[in-house]
């Protein structure tokens, strides 16, 4: 018996964790110009980048700065809007800082 992709209860579908694509790429947080600050999996091709299961950081929550929680993982206090996928040009991005992937899981 095969099992099922998808199952639909109260007219809600849910899918099976095991089908679903996880996004590849390092998570990231990248700050650009004009103020913008963004977090999610991140590719370069050439000069365009892209972050995949991204949110804008709109506030950090932290003591620490941005370091913080690239090495924890978001606080209960850090508000993340979630948000398609981010294409910008490697030229707009004044910094990246490396996350540490496990603290980030579920939150990208």
């Amino acid at each position: 018996m095969s099992k099922p992709e998808v199952i639909k209860i109260d007219e809600v579908e849910y899918v099976r964790k095991d089908s679903v694509v996880k996004p590849s790429g390092d998570v990231r947080i990248v700050i650009l110009q004009r103020g913008w600050i963004v977090v999610g999996y991140f590719q370069r091709n050439g000069s365009n980048c892209t972050l995949d299961s991204a949110s804008v950081v709109r506030v950090w929550g932290t003591t620490k700065g941005l370091g913080e929680i690239a090495t924890n993982g978001p606080t209960n206090k850090t508000v993340l809007d979630p948000c398609p996928r981010i294409r910008f040009h490697e030229l707009t991005a004044i910094a990246m800082i490396d996350c540490v992937q496990e603290k980030w899981e579920g939150a990208c």
